[in-house]
């Protein structure tokens, strides 16, 4: 039987439900999991997934965008292991990380899970969470000097970890043996099953209310509406082509420069983005595989185009190019940790090419690096420890505003670790944590400031740090004449002083006694329109509030501010 017209009322309500299943399936893993990138920075997400494609149909608003896409294809792949073995079941859960399926990076931890209705599959829920640690070389994963998955993390691929509803203790026992957090991982794994056990009690309620017809037919509407509007946003925008280049540091092995590049072009109600003319594929850890591209893609887009809901009808219209052999379509066993750092320059692109196109819509580049630190040791007791955190930094100015000082990268809703909890977590003291002054680029809008983050090693066995970063060597650019931001500054004492890593952005091993200190000063974000458009009174503000120096206020906007209270 055809399922039944859906009005737009009971839409709209069937649309809101979905949203708060997948919101409440976030909320239940942030209040259980083990893991302070999972607890307080939010870094996971949850949603509900075509049966037979796989494709995006609600994700939880508290969840990182860039899953939106990347889901997609673990579901897609868990699909299709299904299919291959054929004995899917009720109550079955698959779990896997391999990055080359599923996206992102091993760190993140994939689980998916049939949802039936009468006998049949109607939906996939799943969930994905950054785990503290799953091995490999580096504590907490983020390894800038690996050639290899291998050398990352255990690589899991799709698997079940529980079947019609039992769990499998093999591939627990497995998953927490590889792991120098296995307490953690525990805990993550747990709240992550109890998050699609939640999301399983509310699909059915929702089911037993409106039937399997009229939810499925809202299904179809959504992703057709989703599809309508980003047509009309398109064609909103002119007709043309335009093309931005940004550059990589390095790929940690090798100091050379690798460059990003984009053609975006506008026909109608279609867009397409072309990433011809990217660096190949290199040794290090930067190449992203093809799924994470797509959907860093879907990202770019979302934030042109706010009002376009989480659904892969957003996808539609929209063409992308991503060049065989490229670091942007890396394939097994190439290493994808530090997915992060690329796909932010991905973004930085698109938001520039798209600059020349409408700069209203756009904001200058942000701060481009989540600064990957850990620091790790052992205690006295002989317990280990790892603290694994990523670190904020300056927003691009807009049309309409300044940017955001000291926010998170523009891939996630994620939030910054507060210092306290990691204190509280981890022998460590932050001894600064302060916004960057002259950090943000100047311009009409000025860009975001940085942060400056100093911390103490308190452990007397003391610790090694390990940091992957970017924007070492090239600053986040400013969009419609504004100027670029300050670069990414690591630093770390040794007995002789203060000490850079070679490659600028990029090191492990960094040894550190009971005392010393690492130290972050993060780029702000470009700054947007011309810096002589500033009001003079904004400058004045911006020095008397100390996050620009008289200097660099003389410098890039003159002295007339001097005669607004500076």
């Amino acid at each position: 039987m055809a399922d039944p017209m859906i009005d737009p009322i009971t839409l709209a309500v069937l649309a809101g439900r979905m949203e708060q299943i997948a919101d409440e399936m976030d909320a239940t893993l942030f209040r259980s999991a083990f893991n302070p990138i999972i607890a307080e920075a939010h870094d996971a997400s949850h949603g509900l997934y075509d049966a037979t494609t796989g494709d995006t149909l609600v994700q939880g608003k508290s969840g990182l965008p860039i899953f939106v896409g990347v889901m997609a294809f673990a579901v897609k792949a868990v699909i299709e292991k299904a299919a291959a073995d054929g004995d899917l079941s009720d109550g079955d859960v698959y779990i896997f990380n391999d990055a080359h399926i599923g996206g992102t990076h091993l760190s993140d931890m994939r689980l998916v899970r049939p949802y039936f209705r009468d006998g049949e599959v109607f939906c996939y829920l799943a969930s994905v969470g950054h785990w503290h640690d799953v091995g490999g070389a580096v504590p907490g994963n983020y390894n800038p000097s690996a050639t290899e998955v291998f050398q990352e993390a255990f690589v899991l691929p799709p698997v079940k970890l529980m079947a019609a509803g039992a769990m499998r203790q093999d591939i627990v026992d497995i998953l927490l043996r590889n792991s120098r957090m296995p307490l953690s991982a525990q805990g993550d794994l747990s709240g992550q099953i109890n998050a699609l056990d939640l999301g399983v009690r509310r699909m059915d309620a929702l089911l037993d209310e409106y039937g399997a017809g009229t939810v499925r037919a809202a299904f179809t509407a959504l992703g057709d509406r989703a599809e309508a509007l980003a047509r009309a946003e398109i064609a909103g925008l002119p007709d043309g082509t335009w093309s931005a280049e940004d550059f990589m540091d390095n790929d940690g092995i090798t100091d050379a420069v690798l460059p990003i590049r984009v053609t975006l072009t506008v026909e109608g109600e279609r867009l397409a983005l072309d990433f011809t003319g990217s660096a190949p594929v290199c040794a290090g850890p930067i190449n992203i595989a093809l799924p994470t591209s797509i959907a860093c893609c879907y990202v770019a887009i979302k934030h042109v185009f706010p009002a376009l809901p989480a659904n892969a009808g957003v996808m539609r219209p929209i063409d992308i190019t991503i060049p065989e052999g490229s670091l942007l379509s890396a394939e097994f066993p190439r290493p994808t940790g530090g997915y992060t750092e690329t796909i932010l320059r991905m973004i930085d692109v698109v938001f520039s090419a798209m600059a020349q196109a409408a700069p209203e819509r756009v904001v200058a580049n942000a701060y481009g690096t989540i600064n990957a630190l850990s620091i790790a040791g052992t205690k006295a007791d002989g317990k280990r420890w790892v603290m694994f955190s990523f670190y904020g930094g300056g927003h691009g100015g807009s049309a309409d505003s300044d940017g955001l000082n000291h926010g998170n990268a523009p891939i996630s809703t994620a939030t910054i670790p507060p210092a306290e909890i990691l204190e509280a977590a981890y022998p460590v003291m932050f001894r600064q944590w302060a916004l960057r002054p002259d950090s943000g680029g100047a311009g009409r809008h000025r860009g975001g400031l940085g942060a400056v983050y100093e911390i103490e090693v308190l452990e007397k066995n003391g610790a090694e740090a390990f940091l992957f970063g970017e924007r070492g060597k090239f600053a986040p650019k400013g969009v419609a004449g504004g100027a670029e931001a300050a670069l990414n500054i690591f630093s770390y004492e040794t007995d002789e002083g203060w000490a850079h890593p070679p490659l600028a952005s990029k090191m492990v091993g960094i040894p550190l006694k009971q005392g010393q200190r690492v130290r972050l000063e993060t780029p702000g974000g470009g700054g947007y329109g011309p810096a002589d458009a500033r009001d003079p009174a904004a400058v004045a503000r911006d020095v008397a509030q100390g996050h620009v120096s008289e200097q660099a206020a003389d410098a890039a906007y003159g002295t007339d501010w001097r005669g607004n209270g500076g």
